[in-house]
């Protein structure tokens, strides 16, 4: 990229407008720096040369990148929202080959080193290529199940082709480059146009010509952007969505989905939503309601926007609802054609129609007439949307995953100056002379360990049982969904004979795995509760029988309960879903009622066999460990801090007072109360003024 490119860019990130919108990151970004400023001070009085507990907290705030997953329509403009979004116009190719699944991930704001990679390309593995040349990807296995040989035939010369045309581009050894990665420390279109734009005819773009040389085989894309008016770092995933020919898509975005906690959705304002977006509506439908956000693009197409909008909303509520879908997502209207002509007019003009959309839609919001055909940038860029959609985002991270973050580092800073503060009394008692019971160190640690063996076994039990009872659940709506299909085709055929073709629709089996799955999630958190909860409470009588003393006020808080992601893969692709040529082939090369019905059996069973295996076996195993993690964590911290009491305990009284003395002990104790203060205050968000000046007015 030529510096005159680079300058532009760098002054359209400086537009003063880019702010807005960000009020609710900015308040969480304010009470973050406010965390820290406690974790810093907890640290400052930690004893040098042990392991600093503080070091890992201030990471995982540091850290923070939530994820945000963008779903689309086809040609609902999703790429160019996200090119909006991220103040980059033309940054993404808006119109990429269908027969690309690239998954691009733009980090915003997140912390690097010099020497690490601004952009990077993930290749497709072997295994995966494989997957998709042999048999067609998913909807090559659904067709080899269902014997539509004709419909395999089409996908098996598709194949063929791509994988020829490949060829051409990378040559005969392209083999060698899947499951590898090309790194940059440069981003332009150049790049982008290679690894992720796959040209309409490579033969008639010249040998020379190196667009779309590596997208056949590109998964995926990890592109490292500033951009100065985020408060927070944040990582914006472009799927390539739900309808490609191979379902190879689909099963990309099932996974970028399941690594997200919110969802947004692009749909376009001509076409809103309909049944014809049942992939996506099946997608959605299996994420919580509060993490899905719709994004209703391209009203500058409308000739009425104002008075239109109502009725696009309605219809999309009405079509969820009576697809099963979220139940009153929050819905944001605007246009990234707008967004993108506020951030680089020239270079991204509006059209004659879109400004006068534009003109009308803005004198409807403003309620008087705009007379100059010029519309202000920063008014543009608010009636675009995306200052909407960036608040909407930003309230769903600050009440969910931001807060939550922030709960759970209060509570274990917490757990550590309540620690400190017994270790802190120790030392007091004993350099003003009183004797103290204690635990020798190594009978001490022996305890510790028998308690998290104890603790892990409890653990373990109750996972069982837990997902032991899904697991029923889960066979039991699967035999029963069957069970009744095949009663309804037999019905058919005894009704209307074997000429007339049947059809059954799988929501059925969708809704009862989804309501097994949300039991699965409300058992889940009471055990982990439970489990974590005892396990705090064992440490806390530790505390009294390692030292035999009383502490004012102290506690020790349980680890926070895990997250249960959405089980998204109940809206994966089955036999059912598609009503095409092949269902009516396979109706009709069958004969006999015995034959349907056991045809269809062994057909649905082995469709649906991925979905149950991935609930059953693959998401309770990751949660599993996420629990098991988090108690391991809890007690490798715990055993630490108890050390270290334990530690102060055999420490002569003479080098307890060349070491603190009783001056600085009692010191040392009111700027732990201090800090305990703040850090469980029933507020935390709302610092308690008072002590935080005496506490930094010590500190100094």
């Amino acid at each position: 990229m030529d510096e005159t490119q680079e300058s532009q860019r760098a002054g359209i990130r400086a537009l003063p407008f880019l702010h807005l919108g960000h009020g609710s990151l900015s308040r969480l970004a304010g009470d973050f720096e406010e965390l820290k400023d406690l974790l810093l001070d907890i640290h400052a009085l930690e004893g040098k040369g042990r392991r600093s507990q503080v070091a890992r907290q201030l990471k995982e705030l540091e850290d923070f990148k939530p994820s945000v997953t963008m779903l689309g329509q086809i040609k609902s403009g999703k790429t160019s929202l996200v090119n909006a979004m991220v103040a980059r116009p033309g940054l993404l190719p808006a119109d990429v080959n269908p027969w690309t699944s690239v998954v691009t991930s733009l980090h915003l704001n997140a912390p690097r080193r010099e020497e690490d990679p601004v952009a990077s390309f993930q290749f497709f593995n072997g295994d995966e290529w494989d997957h998709l040349v042999a048999n067609g990807g998913r909807i090559g296995e659904l067709s080899m199940r269902a014997g539509a040989d004709e419909e395999l035939q089409k996908i098996q010369a598709q194949v063929a082709e791509m994988r020829e045309k490949t060829r051409k581009r990378l040559g005969r050894r392209f083999e060698l480059l899947l499951g590898q990665k090309h790194d940059y420390r440069h981003l332009d279109d150049e790049l982008m146009q290679r690894y992720v734009c796959l040209g309409d005819d490579f033969e008639m773009a010249g040998s020379s010509d190196q667009q779309g040389r590596f997208a056949d085989i590109t998964k995926s894309a990890d592109l490292f952007l500033s951009l100065p008016s985020l408060p927070v770092p944040l990582c914006l995933r472009d799927t390539p969505g739900v309808n490609d020919t191979f379902l190879m898509r689909e099963q990309i975005t099932i996974k970028s989905l399941r690594n997200s906690r919110l969802c947004v959705v692009v749909l376009s304002a001509s076409q809103a939503l309909s049944s014809v977006d049942m992939g996506l509506i099946r997608m959605i439908s299996n994420v919580r309601s509060e993490g899905i956000v719709i994004f209703v693009n391209r009203i500058d197409e409308l000739p009425d926007p104002i008075n239109q909008i109502p009725d696009i909303r309605d219809s999309i509520l009405a079509t969820l609802q009576k697809m099963n879908g979220p139940e009153n997502p929050r819905i944001v209207f605007g246009s990234a054609l707008w967004a993108n002509a506020a951030l680089a007019p020239q270079t991204h003009p509006l059209n004659e129609s879109s400004a006068a959309s534009l003109r009308s839609y803005a004198g409807a919001v403003l309620q008087e007439a705009v007379q100059n055909p010029e519309i202000d940038a920063a008014l543009m860029w608010q009636l675009s949307g995306v200052p909407d959609l960036f608040q909407t985002i930003g309230e769903r991270i600050a009440d969910g995953v931001g807060a939550r973050l922030l709960s759970e580092v209060r509570q274990r800073a917490a757990n550590q100056v309540s620690s400190m503060q017994a270790a802190c009394t120790v030392a007091s008692m004993r350099i003003e002379g009183n004797q103290i019971s204690v635990i020798e160190p190594a009978a001490l640690n022996q305890m510790l360990r028998r308690l998290e063996s104890v603790s892990m076994a409890q653990m373990d039990t109750a996972l069982d049982q837990v997902f032991a009872t899904f697991s029923a659940r889960v066979d039991q709506a699967h035999n029963k969904f069957l069970e009744r299909a095949v009663a309804s085709l037999l019905q058919h055929l005894e009704s209307y004979g074997e000429n007339e073709t049947w059809q059954y629709a799988p929501d059925g089996l969708r809704i009862l795995l989804r309501s097994s799955y949300q039991v699965m999630r409300k058992n889940l958190l009471a055990a982990c509760t439970q489990v974590y909860c005892d396990a705090a409470s064992a440490i806390h009588d530790t505390y009294e029988q390692t030292v035999s003393i009383q502490v004012s006020g102290f506690r020790i808080a349980p680890a926070a309960a895990p997250e249960v992601p959405p089980p998204v893969a109940i809206g994966a692709t089955i036999a059912l879903d598609l009503q095409t040529s092949w269902w009516k082939g396979w109706w009709q090369r069958r004969r006999g009622y015995r034959a349907y019905a056991s045809s269809f059996y062994d057909l649905i069973k082995a469709e649906t066999a991925p979905i149950i295996h991935e609930l059953k076996e693959q998401q309770t195993a990751e949660i599993r460990q996420d629990a098991r993690e988090r108690l391991m964590d809890f007690f490798s911290e715990q055993r630490a801090l108890l050390m270290e009491v334990a530690e102060k305990t055999r420490l002569s009284v003479g080098d307890l007072n060349n070491l603190f003395g009783i001056a600085a002990q009692q010191e040392q104790a009111e700027l732990l109360g201090l800090l305990l203060k703040e850090l469980t205050s029933s507020d935390a968000g709302q610092t308690d003024a008072p002590a935080k000046s005496t506490r930094e007015g010590a500190a100094a």
